[in-house]
C-alpha cells in the first residue's frame, strides 16, 4: 500500500489547472534564473506568464530580483517587464567580502504572500527556496491554495511538502523557453551577474 509513493503524481496535468480561482504569481528572479541556466534555455517572460496563468484571472505576476543601478541592459529588460504585466520589485546587489553580489528578497516574497490573502485563491511561487516554506504553509493555513514552480533540483524538499501542487520546470520548459524567431521587444542577454549566489536550502 506505501510502495509507490516516489512514482509520479496521481494528479494529471489538466487537473492541476482547475479550480484555481484568482491567481497571484510571485517569481524570485534570481531563483528562476539559475534554473533557467541549469536547463539551458532562455526564458520568455510572455510565454511564463501565460503558462502560469493557464486561463485564470490574474490577480497580479510579482517579479523579485536584484538590480545592478549601472547595468543597462538590465534596466530595459526590467523596464520592459514592468510594461508587460509584472509589477517588479527590485533591491540593490550587495557585495558581498568573497566579490560575490548577492540581494535577498526572501522576506519581501513573504510579506507580500501574506499580504494578499483573500485577495487571491492561488498563489503561484516560482522558487526553490526553502526558506520559503514557512511562510507558504501560513497562507496555505489561511485558506489559499499553492503552486510550486521549480527545477526539481534546486527545490528544497520543505517547500515542496508543504505545497498542494509542484510543478517541475524540466517539464514546461518547451511551454516558457524563448526560441531565436522570438517577436520579444528585448534583447537576448542575463539579467543577473553570474557572481550573484543562488540559495535555495
Amino acid at each position: 500500500m506505501w510502495d509507490n509513493f516516489d512514482s509520479d503524481p496521481v494528479f494529471p496535468p489538466e487537473q492541476v489547472l482547475e479550480n484555481r480561482g484568482r491567481v497571484a504569481i510571485f517569481i524570485d528572479g534570481s531563483n528562476l534564473f539559475y534554473a533557467a541556466l541549469q536547463l539551458g534555455v532562455e526564458i520568455d517572460y510572455t510565454k511564463l506568464l501565460y503558462r502560469l496563468t493557464a486561463g485564470a484571472k490574474l490577480l497580479r505576476a510579482f517579479f523579485y530580483t536584484g538590480v545592478d543601478r549601472t547595468n543597462e541592459k538590465q534596466q530595459g529588460f526590467l523596464l520592459w517587464m514592468r510594461r508587460n504585466g509584472y509589477r517588479v520589485i527590485a533591491k540593490d546587489l550587495v557585495q558581498l567580502p568573497d566579490g560575490s553580489k548577492k540581494a535577498n528578497l526572501d522576506v519581501e516574497i513573504a510579506v507580500d504572500l501574506m499580504a494578499l490573502v483573500g485577495s487571491y485563491d492561488t498563489a503561484v511561487l516560482v522558487s526553490g527556496d526553502g526558506d520559503l516554506a514557512y511562510a507558504v504553509d501560513a497562507v496555505s493555513y489561511r485558506g489559499a491554495r499553492i503552486e510550486v514552480v521549480s527545477l526539481r533540483s534546486m527545490t528544497s524538499d520543505s517547500l515542496i511538502n508543504v505545497a498542494d501542487r509542484y510543478i517541475d520546470l524540466d517539464q514546461i520548459r518547451e511551454d516558457i523557453q524563448k526560441h531565436r524567431k522570438s517577436n520579444l521587444t528585448y534583447d537576448s542577454f542575463s539579467p543577473y551577474h553570474l557572481t550573484e549566489n543562488r540559495d535555495e536550502d
